[in-house]
């Protein structure tokens, strides 16, 4: 049994993966829902729909996000109209959203309408909602605080990014899925998968009790990095590590985690930086190729997480 986190494109990628070499009754991926608005009067889940397409194995893998094959043709109306556009929804990609801003209207939880997106979906590995109630993350800029989406999609992540905190997180419940992974007796790991630690990881562990339950952890918690060499794989991590003072490496990510995590897997490239995570941060270390370029890559890197995880127990 694995408790995978996960948020953005890497998350779902690792999940893509871990789920190609785990079954479904060994496999939880707990979503960021940080990221989650409210845009045209729908309920828009972006990580969570990320997750789910891409474990349907029907999400757009070029541009990391969307559905496959999918067209904008009520967008292009909606502008014509005069409507506001700037997150832009695919034509079917907007069932999704009419279908859980329904079921949510009709008093369903988030971790329902998921489950029954996944079910519609095809989907039979287990996918979550980090919790039910709202949690908003809102980045520290220049220009004042700004809802996460108004700064990564509608501002293009321009604004400079000095901090960020969790609306809502302290007051919210973690979802029953989480909570009954982290307590599960046959749990053999957790997984931090290659996601942004600062927006869609955070979020996760800012709800109460959920860093604590890992600190008293009994099973060994790996994170895989989001960086190779010296830049983000996707989204604005990179930006984010530079404009925060850190350098955009591997060691960063694993400073960043420290304790919290008993290991790190950085891209085989990376390698020569090992000895001084391990040395600085008294982390365990594996150097794999890790950029996750279709599904078969994808798989290989969950294997070699589970595998690292299961000699980390050993120990």
């Amino acid at each position: 049994m694995i408790l995978a986190l996960a948020g953005g494109v890497g998350g779902a990628r690792m999940a893509a993966g871990l789920a190609q070499v785990l079954p479904p009754e060994s496999l939880t991926v707990v979503v960021n829902t940080g990221d989650d608005f409210e845009h045209l009067g729908l309920s828009i889940s972006p990580d969570l729909d990320s997750v789910m397409y891409t474990l349907a194995g029907r999400n757009n893998a070029a541009q990391g996000w969307g559905l496959e094959g999918e067209t904008g043709r009520c967008m292009e109306a909606l502008k014509a109209l005069g409507g506001d556009t700037w997150f832009f929804l695919g034509d079917m990609d907007l069932a999704t959203h009419l279908r859980r801003t329904q079921r949510l209207r009709e008093g369903a939880t988030l971790s329902q309408v998921t489950r029954e997106l996944c079910a519609a979906l095809g989907v039979r590995h287990t996918v979550a909602p980090m919790t039910d109630d709202r949690v908003a993350t809102r980045v520290l800029t220049p220009d004042g605080e700004l809802d996460f989406q108004e700064w990564f999609v509608r501002r293009r992540c321009e604004p400079q990014f000095l901090e960020v905190r969790f609306d809502g997180a302290a007051a919210a419940r973690p979802s029953e899925t989480l909570v009954r992974a982290l307590a599960d007796p046959e749990l053999d790991a957790v997984v931090i998968c290659p996601s942004n630690p600062f927006v869609s990881i955070r979020p996760i562990l800012a709800l109460p009790g959920v860093e604590e339950a890992l600190r008293l952890r009994r099973v060994p918690v790996v994170a895989v990095s989001p960086i190779i060499g010296n830049a983000s794989v996707k989204g604005p991590l990179g930006k984010i590590l530079g404009e925060l003072g850190w350098e955009v490496s591997s060691g960063a990510i694993a400073r960043h985690y420290g304790d919290l995590v008993d290991g790190i897997v950085i891209d085989a490239g990376d390698a020569r930086l090992a000895a001084a995570i391990e040395a600085n941060c008294r982390t365990r270390v594996q150097a794999v190729p890790s950029l996750m370029k279709d599904a078969a890559t994808q798989r290989r890197l969950a294997e070699a997480v589970v595998a690292f995880a299961r000699n980390l127990a050993r120990q």
